[in-house]
């Protein structure tokens, strides 16, 4: 599909400037784009590569001469960045997944199934599953018993939602996500060797054969409005309570979330990041990837925390976390600096022994 120049700028919010009747069919990266694209020249150094591309028109920032850049005709926009939100949308040629319901799909004759939802191949629907206007069911997908699914929902290939889950309206799940998996809950008849480690900090005690039992997940899972799920990634049911999930809550590949969590609105979990049972997650919480969260923790609004941070106790409000253990971002860069200076340091001590110290001299 082509699109003018001053079509996508009037959707966009932006300005539009130059020939802006050209028409493009997508976007490139400058140095890539032919004359059909719109180039994302949305920073000087990003710029540079319109040299090397063939293109006649670019996104730009604001204040960018785009004439002496060569170009024909420029979409400017104070964010860019935030533009190409909209301008992803506007390209972006989907996946492909037909409309209706596939001939091999297993639709429950209790399920309702809003007349406008799509329903690829091979996939399943379970007993009283209620799937909302719009949604889209990719192939190879399963909606559980009960499980409720708000308009707009879109379930790429291989999704898994488990029985009664309720999730809410525009939810978005990648290849693989898995929704109301039981929680990872095991117990032994004595206290076990892992209880007494946590109360200890160190000592197992007496060291004995132990046989786990399974505490089965009664909970489920309930999801809020607007919120995106990565390729591979959980969330687990709930022990008796659910485990929930606020409004606008964008997860990345393989994030584990473990039953009992709460989290807030607004959060970004990134990458193979694990967060363990019972933890309290706030408001616009930030976790960057690899970031591990010990269970029955509360991490406060506004909290950010850097990549591979490992958080083993409370974090208050609006702290930038980093390290392992997880301490504030400063302490851990000035205690990094000073763990390098290490080898160093025990240098000039070394040597500061050798000038003090004389052989054959007492006190």
């Amino acid at each position: 599909m082509r699109h003018s120049i001053h079509d996508i700028a009037k959707a966009l919010g932006a300005k539009a400037l130059g020939a802006t009747d050209i028409s493009v069919t997508g976007v490139a990266e400058p140095a890539m784009a032919g004359p059909d694209h719109l180039a994302l020249a949305m920073k000087p150094e990003f710029a540079a590569g319109l040299v090397q591309g063939h293109a006649r028109a670019a996104l730009v920032w604001d204040g960018a001469d785009w004439q002496g850049l060569g170009l024909e005709a420029a979409i400017i926009a104070p964010r860019p960045r935030y533009a190409m939100a909209g301008l992803s949308a506007m390209m972006d040629p989907g996946q492909g997944f037909a409309p209706g319901v596939h001939p091999t799909a297993v639709i429950d004759p209790t399920a309702e199934v809003a007349d406008d939802a799509s329903i690829g191949p091979l996939s399943v629907i379970g007993p009283r599953a209620r799937i909302g206007a719009g949604a889209v069911i990719g192939p190879q997908c399963f909606v559980g018993a009960d499980a409720v699914l708000g308009q707009g929902a879109y379930l790429r290939e291989g999704v898994r939602i488990g029985a009664r889950v309720t999730i809410g309206e525009r939810f978005i799940a990648q290849p693989g996500a898995t929704v109301g998996a039981d929680g990872y809950s095991f117990v032994t008849p004595e206290q076990s060797s892992i209880e007494r480690v946590r109360d200890s900090l160190g000592d197992q005690g007496e060291i004995t054969a132990q046989a786990y039992a399974r505490i089965h997940s009664l909970g489920n899972v309930t999801i809020g409005d607007d919120v995106e799920l990565g390729a591979n990634s959980c969330i687990d049911r709930g022990t008796v309570r659910d485990t929930q999930i606020g409004n606008g809550v964008k997860f990345d590949n393989l994030a584990q979330i473990g039953h009992n969590v709460v989290i807030g609105n607004d959060c970004l979990i990134c990458g193979l990041v694990g967060v363990a049972g019972s933890t309290r997650i706030g408001n616009n919480v930030v976790l960057g990837g690899q970031t591990g969260v010990s269970d029955n923790l509360f991490i406060g609004d506004n909290v950010i925390t850097g990549g591979a941070t490992k958080v083993l106790a409370n974090v208050p409000a609006g702290r930038v976390m980093m390290g392992y253990p997880a301490m504030k971002m400063d302490t851990h860069i000035e205690t990094y600096k000073a763990l390098r200076r290490l080898p160093r340091l025990m240098k000039q001590v070394a040597a500061l022994q050798k000038a003090v110290f004389k052989p054959g001299q007492s006190d």
